[in-house]
């Protein structure tokens, strides 16, 4: 446990930022940000805001929030349902209260006062509808108090507001009133709805009939209940949010001390007992500590140590933050954490916990970097379990306290990632809409109000100078809506004080040193003997490297690096990093580079290569710096190159004997011609390209002129290959595995990516053939010599194959498409793998047309491995091949393999 220092509450006014001050003597790591970059990142900042606020007064004023997909303000009833969601929503200007005092913070102070005028103008708290009691607190209430402390705080400087007469505070405390029955219960939890109109009970209401509501919801409300308390000088309000804390602690686990996500708020039955620091309990936690802050009553440490020591205990599995069962804390109750997690390394910053929430914030970055955006929840693998990302502010929120207590230049650097996100991938003309999916990047038409509320002010705090802050931020605490109420009200009336026996007695905290206990008990207390609270810098951080060690092998553990300052080589330092875009699987060279970064390569039995880097197995630093930014690239490269799925391509062999039957699965590449957009396909004879890499120029280019040239794959990029083939004059290009055994049928399909370059130079076809499928077509090569194909997006029936062609005579057979002359004859055999073959259905009514000048009967000569041989005594005495099939058995595998294709291309 850290060494603590503790001071007495009525000087809590100076209480939450020195703290995070004393911390700021941290070495910093890396490059540190000029102030003219941190004022182009500030500026940047406000003019997001701008986007956002003003397309809301512009586009949705006086509805609660903006639609800026459609460019119109969502009001309830009006708009399909959503749920729960919806109610947040009160017909209240809900997005203007909650924007108040972020207005003030981002120096704009003309526009808070036109928007106080307008919110007292226009908005009515009396309307007839339901509305949550945790949502309209901590939004509406809250940024009525936010509001109404900065406007007395303008009032007080004689700028500002001078008109101003507490009239926000009217309206906060109207809306209070219309809260508080929904605390009319035994227990004394709130209900989770109230009719704002109407109340809980009566058919009018339409609500009451809840039985349970989450930790959170009735856990979070004594921050602005006692605010308001404080500022009118009622005390019902901060009595009721007493009475429902009191509750839940006395309902907690005794033997683990947690609490669950769902409450039954008559009985106090536990209903759902898992216990997390994410959705439904985070800011039960994270009021404890702060109503310590604010109020000066230490009870609320008391209990939030106490549950603190359980999280860490069971919960927290440094970097992840995984439920657990309450009453079987050993056993986690999930393998996925969700978004709203993000907040607690920003409360263990404030209690002085720096190093896990440092592990914990860079596990949450790297899913970021990964995604975009925090999903809505993922797993313990770090892989998206709910796509959505409503824009919460939580990750943002840490990274302000983190960067606040640390200097540490990286969290700017997070700050910026953030900042760059939201405009690439969020953005849109009228405003920034939430991601439907961050796999895809796909909008939803939400813009909620917290987006303005707390995004906004933290990325703000974060870049911007104290000198450039309009008030002394210190002198506030963020609520969990990061509203802002002075701590100036530790000193204001208070509510009566909590049933007997819940006095904290100073040998209950025994990590506190004696001789801060023995100054807690006398009567008469001097200010001098109490310092703030934080951890002991020098022990917690021995070295200037530490946080930096502690963020390396989590961004490992996420398999993605982070950006890091640019690296200045010294001279000798040997060869410029290895690109993503430059690197060969099989090169030598590449490999060796790899090795020296810590970066290791695994071969996969589809062929597929994996990469993996361990920062610690690098020659270096300055290669360990190289490998994290070799998998960066080598990820985004990758990310490129998927985000088009294509469908399957087909290799059909259409020359004598096959004549179309034949299909072989092909996989296609992301440049060079579309076959998806020709009608006819790419058809030619094939030729094996020398060298067979294709990665230099060609040597046999006269052969291939006019031909489909065959590859194999290694040694250079695709792109690469295909303009070498087009150089030799060839009119396209088939890939062949190199890994031998890999096939279509137990590796996903494989898309040949451009090499990072711009690639609309190659304008034919290029297409892929797993090493069985190829081996077809070399063996087909082998025994034919002249081997047809037609490279087309899907295969083709026979009389679009042979249209305005003569039909081989071969396939005119009206019983089928090979008959046997007699039962004697042997069957016809194959010496090709049929299991990777497809066929297409014949077409019987094509006409029945002969070549031109011969006549082909079923006792042609048709060559070795389709020979039909009336003379079998005279064959070479050789072992049959274990795959040789009659002509009925192998039609019939190909016309599976057929369904298999055309299945296939059903699913993509």
């Amino acid at each position: 446990m850290w060494t603590v220092l503790w001071f007495r509450p009525a000087t809590m006014s100076t209480l939450l930022f020195p703290l995070l001050l004393l911390l700021s003597t941290l070495c910093r790591l890396g490059q540190s940000m000029s102030r003219e970059e941190k004022l182009k990142l500030r500026n940047q900042v406000v003019e997001m805001f701008d986007h956002a606020y003003s397309n809301y007064m512009d586009h949705a004023y006086p509805a609660d929030e903006l639609m800026p997909l459609t460019c119109r303000g969502r009001v309830r009833g009006l708009e399909p349902s959503r749920g729960d969601v919806d109610d947040a929503l009160g017909m209240f200007s809900l997005t203007l209260i909650d924007t108040l005092d972020t207005l003030v913070l981002l120096n704009k102070t003309t526009e808070f006062e036109a928007a106080v005028r307008r919110v007292l103008k226009d908005v009515r708290l009396d309307n007839d509808i339901v509305v949550s009691v945790f949502e309209t607190n901590i939004r509406v209430l809250g940024g009525l108090l936010g509001g109404h402390s900065m406007a007395v705080m303008l009032k007080d400087a004689g700028h500002y507001m001078q008109w101003y007469q507490d009239e926000l505070l009217h309206m906060a405390k109207d809306l209070g009133l219309r809260l508080l029955p929904a605390f009319n219960t035994s227990s004394g939890l709130p209900y989770p709805r109230v009719n704002l109109k109407h109340g809980i009970r009566g058919p009018e209401s339409r609500t009451g009939t809840e039985t349970d509501t989450c930790t959170a919801c009735a856990g979070t409300i004594i921050l602005e209940f006692a605010a308001l308390s404080r500022f009118t000088g009622d005390p019902v309000f901060e009595v009721q949010a007493r009475r429902a804390l009191n509750f839940l602690w006395e309902k907690r686990q005794r033997n683990s001390n947690l609490v669950g996500t769902t409450i039954n708020i008559h009985s106090g039955e536990w209903v759902r007992r898992d216990s997390g620091v994410g959705a439904g309990i985070d800011s039960y936690y994270e009021y404890l500590l702060k109503a310590y802050i604010l109020l000066g009553d230490d009870l609320f440490l008391q209990r939030f140590n106490i549950h603190y020591a359980s999280i860490m205990k069971y919960i927290s599995q440094p970097p992840l933050l995984l439920d657990v069962h309450i009453h079987k804390p050993l056993l986690p109750a999930r393998t996925w954490m969700d978004s709203l997690l993000a907040f607690f390394p920003g409360l263990q910053v404030l209690k002085g916990d720096i190093r896990p929430a440092i592990e914990t914030h860079e596990m949450l970055y790297q899913v970021t970097k990964k995604h975009n955006f925090l999903p809505e929840a993922f797993t313990t693998d770090f892989r998206v379990h709910w796509a959505q990302h409503p824009l919460r502010p939580e990750f943002a929120e840490s990274t302000y306290f983190l960067y606040k207590a640390t200097k540490d230049p990286y969290y700017l650097e997070v700050g910026r990632t953030v900042l760059d996100n939201l405009n690439r991938f969020a953005r849109v003309p009228c405003g920034f809409a939430a991601m439907k999916d961050v796999r895809t990047g796909s909008h939803e038409d939400r813009m909620d109000s917290f987006f303005l509320a707390e995004m906004f002010k933290y990325l703000f705090l974060l870049f911007a100078e104290e000198e450039e802050l309009p008030f002394n931020v210190e002198d506030y605490i963020f609520t969990t809506e990061a509203h802002l109420l002075p701590l100036s009200l530790s000193t204001a009336p208070r509510a009566p004080s909590p049933p007997a026996n819940t006095t904290v007695q100073a040998a209950s905290l025994p990590h506190l040193s004696a001789s801060v206990k023995s100054l807690w008990s006398e009567e008469e207390l001097d200010d001098s003997n109490f310092d703030w609270t934080c951890p002991n810098t020098r022990l917690l951080f021995p070295d200037p490297a530490f946080p930096r060690n502690l963020r390396d092998p989590i961004r490992s553990a996420v398999d993605k690096s982070c950006p890091r300052p640019a690296i200045h080589r010294e001279p000798g330092m040997g060869r410029p990093p290895l690109r993503a875009q430059d690197f060969m699987a099989n090169n030598p060279d590449h490999l060796e580079l790899l090795r020296r970064m810590g970066v290791s390569l695994i071969h996969l039995k589809d062929g597929r290569v994996q990469l993996v880097q361990h920062a610690t197995q690098a020659v270096s630093a300055v290669a360990a710096e190289d490998g994290m930014r070799f998998m960066q690239e080598m990820m985004e490269l990758s990310s490129q190159q998927q985000k088009e799925q294509l469908p399957p391509r087909a290799v059909q062999i259409v020359s004598h004997p096959f004549f179309g039957r034949v299909v072989l699965t092909a996989g296609p590449a992301q440049f060079g011609t579309d076959l998806s957009k020709s009608i006819t396909g790419v058809r030619g004879f094939v030729t094996v390209a020398e060298p067979y890499s294709g990665c230099v120029v060609l040597s046999n280019a006269a052969f291939v002129q006019g031909r489909i040239a065959l590859l194999q794959r290694g040694q250079c990029m695709f792109a690469e290959k295909a303009r070498h083939i087009m150089k030799a004059g060839a009119i396209g290009g088939i890939v062949i595995d190199d890994n031998e055994g890999s096939s279509s049928d137990t590796a996903p399909l494989f898309q040949m990516a451009g090499d990072g370059r711009n690639t609309d130079d190659v304008t034919l076809p290029l297409l892929f053939l797993f090493y069985k499928e190829g081996n077809i077509l070399l063996e087909a090569l082998k025994e034919y010599r002249e081997v047809e194909v037609l490279l087309s997006d899907k295969a083709r029936d026979r009389a679009s194959i042979f249209k305005g062609k003569p039909l081989p005579g071969i396939l005119l057979e009206s019983s089928g498409d090979v008959q046997e002359n007699d039962q004697t004859s042997p069957a016809s055999s194959a010496t090709l793998d049929r299991s990777h073959v497809s066929t297409v259905e014949l077409d019987e009514s094509a006409p029945e047309l002969a070549p031109d000048n011969e006549e082909v009967t079923p006792e042609e000569d048709v060559g070795p491995a389709f020979k039909r041989n009336p003379e079998p005594e005279e064959e070479p005495a050789v072992e049959k091949d274990s795959s040789s099939k009659s002509v009925e058995a192998m039609m019939a595998d190909w016309q599976e393999d057929l369904e298999a294709f055309q299945q296939m291309e059903d699913e993509l």
